[in-house]
């Protein structure tokens, strides 16, 4: 584990309202990329995470964006999620750095389209270690922070597939709905800590992840890649367009901000129109 800080000068946050840290996993994917920008645009430190290596191009390019953005300090991560004890070093590289997080986003993620019969065991695991295993894992070392502090916010990415069930996502619908329901029992245990924990459900949003579907659909379609995305968007979702990752942001940094205090516990769909059917 190693991290990686711009030239500005770290210092102790004493106020998290007015000076916090956000901790992003998954950064790098689209989601995480518009969250990172989001929060750093409004002047809050950022400790990015992700499975690349520090020396990757994309990693140091993206530390210079967020800087650039105006985030004071920008920190880079790498480690595992699969992996309990890449997490725990994880956070304990994080102390070592002095490094306190006010703000957690579970963002990481990883999915797999396939029948039941199909579906292995190994990415079965790989599939709960991710999207759900590693959001408790998180949760139970920032939360530590928080009430310390006295102040914090979580924000938890669920997806769609946490309120509602689709065909061949088995492992990736059990992971989601079990991310709501861990969201309402961590909401009950910090609720009197100033702390709030909350979920956000997005529905088909224009990210990597997305990208095999797509795929898939232009094969079987033999078509464009915008005409695939209308067929397979359209399916689910009413208004037939891709949700931008910027109003996924967009609703990350409202949850995180005093304004969203009184809100714990909740499950936001951004689906357009997916759940309400």
């Amino acid at each position: 584990m190693s991290a990686m800080t711009n030239t500005a000068t770290s210092s102790t946050v004493t106020t998290p309202h007015a000076s916090r840290t956000l901790l992003v996993t998954g950064a790098l994917g689209g989601i995480g990329r518009a969250i990172c920008h989001q929060f750093a645009g409004q002047g809050d430190s950022v400790i990015v995470h992700d499975i690349r290596a520090e020396s990757d191009t994309v990693v140091t390019r993206f530390v210079e964006e967020l800087r650039q953005a105006g985030a004071p300090v920008v920190h880079y991560f790498q480690a595992d999620l699969k992996q309990i004890s890449a997490i725990d070093a994880l956070f304990a590289d994080l102390r070592e750095e002095g490094l306190r997080v006010d703000i957690l986003v579970n963002n990481a993620g990883i999915q797999k389209t396939a029948p039941i019969q199909e579906f292995d065991a190994a990415t079965w695991l790989d599939i709960l270690a991710i999207n759900l295993t590693a959001v408790y894992r998180c949760i139970q070392h920032a939360v530590e922070d928080m009430r310390h502090s006295g102040w914090g916010r979580i924000i938890n990415l669920s997806s769609v597939h946490g309120l509602v069930g689709s065909a061949n996502k088995a492992a990736y619908v059990a992971a989601k709905h079990g991310v709501v329901g861990l969201t309402k029992v961590l909401a009950l245990e910090t609720a009197t800590q100033n702390i709030t924990v909350n979920a956000i459900s997005p529905g088909w949003t224009d990210t990597p992840i997305l990208w095999p579907q797509i795929q898939q659909r232009m094969a079987l379609l033999g078509s464009s890649r915008d005409e695939a995305v209308h067929n397979l968007v359209t399916e689910k979702q009413p208004t037939g367009q891709l949700v931008p990752p910027e109003h996924v942001a967009a609703l990350v940094y409202y949850l995180a901000g005093d304004q969203a205090a009184h809100m714990t516990g909740t499950t936001l769909p951004i689906d357009g129109g997916w759940t309400c059917q």
